[in-house]
């Protein structure tokens, strides 16, 4: 991360996002024409770059090593008090754990995936301050799952929304919201299929980018060289007026009107 202001983030919530590519430079100039990104050198060296919007973080961006990564995905960190123990939960709920934890800059991560397979990270250390669910957040995340239920289950034993003081946790039928301070935080719908052969319909993490104009966003998409993936009439999509989109190293995103 960068040398920017930091925080200390609040336990179980998201604290970041990243993406891995192939081409930092292509992807770097793709989400400038996209998003109006800038992008700074951060501190874990010159192939990891931290963009910012009107000055404040919104993402990391690196260079993955050839042969050791998957196709590009955007992935939610969480923020934890203690990593080893997070490990632990995610190991004994029967979850894979892919990375980690390993020292990283001045805290430590993990990477892993749910039991349906969708990708997240975990974070303990200081980090920028990016607080989902405040007016003007960097981004949205919901996660598209087989079953809202026993995700829910999973995601709040491991990262321990029950035990904290700021998380709320509402149940209702085929969503379960997430909120932070009585501020809507995460959405995890039903709708995600592990057996599904298109990736955009799989479980995983929706990452949403808030825009002034969706289809001017969208339109910057297609000439730099995006594309709008074809999905289901009855497919599951972030609420409110949005838009899917795949970067051409890949990673899927949407997009949506600000404070939609």
């Amino acid at each position: 991360m960068s040398g920017a202001e930091q925080v200390v983030p609040v336990a179980g919530m998201p604290c970041w996002i990243n993406l891995m590519v192939d081409d930092l430079a292509a992807a770097r100039a793709f989400y400038t024409a996209v998003l109006g990104w800038e992008f700074r050198r951060s501190s874990l060296g010159s192939q990891f770059v931290v963009a910012s919007a009107e000055g404040l973080p919104v993402a990391g961006m690196g260079e993955r090593r050839p042969g050791l990564a998957p196709a590009s995905e955007w992935t939610p960190y969480f923020a934890v008090r203690d990593a080893d123990v997070t490990a632990a939960r995610i190991r004994e709920r029967g979850a894979t754990l892919a990375v980690g934890p390993i020292p990283l800059g001045q805290g430590r991560a993990g990477l892993a995936a749910d039991p349906d397979g969708a990708a997240f990270g975990f974070w303990e250390g200081p980090a920028l301050a990016w607080v989902p669910g405040e007016e003007g957040a960097p981004a949205r995340l919901d996660l598209q799952t087989r079953d809202v239920f026993d995700a829910a289950k999973f995601y709040g034993e491991v990262f321990g929304w029950a035990t904290e003081a700021r998380i709320d946790v509402t149940y209702r039928r085929h969503h379960v919201g997430v909120e932070k301070d009585d501020r809507p935080a995460l959405s995890l719908r039903s709708g995600g299929s592990p057996s599904a052969e298109q990736a955009q319909l799989r479980p995983r993490w929706l990452v949403n980018f808030p825009v002034d104009d969706v289809e001017r966003a969208v339109d910057a998409a297609i000439k730099a060289g995006g594309t709008r993936p074809r999905l289901p009439a009855a497919s599951w999509a972030p609420k409110g007026f949005s838009r899917t989109l795949q970067s051409p190293d890949g990673g899927l995103f949407t997009l949506s009107y600000r404070n939609s």
